[in-house]
């Protein structure tokens, strides 16, 4: 069965920095585009971030760029988003995705509050 567990959030002040993981299992996490999503209050949820394998390609929405970094590790299994310069605008709850199978699974999702 495929899980996501993410991890990481919480409350941090702007400029600030925070590190999310999403562990996964169920499947061949290597063989898996991972990505990260977060939905804001009021907002439809958007893609933040994603990382192909092999090879480790990544993309970004634009409002991130030079300031967020996906990253894998696939001998643990887990994606990461390093986040640092993090704005109030960031505040949202934080998701990885991956689809197997056809199918997209998400996680529960991880909340990001920055704020003074």
């Amino acid at each position: 069965q495929v899980q996501l567990v993410e991890s990481g959030g919480g409350l941090v002040q702007p400029g600030g920095s925070l590190r999310l993981s999403c562990a996964a299992s169920g499947f061949t996490f290597s063989n898996y585009v991972m990505s990260w999503y977060r939905q804001a209050p009021g907002k439809e949820r958007e893609l933040v971030a994603a990382i192909t394998n092999p090879g480790g390609s990544t993309n970004y929405v634009d409002s991130v760029k030079g300031r967020f970094t996906i990253s894998r590790d696939n001998a643990k299994n887990t994606v990461y988003l390093q986040m640092k310069s993090l704005k109030p605008e960031d505040t949202a709850v934080y998701y990885c995705k991956v689809p197997v199978g056809g199918i997209y699974y998400w996680g529960k999702g991880t909340l990001v509050t920055v704020s003074s």
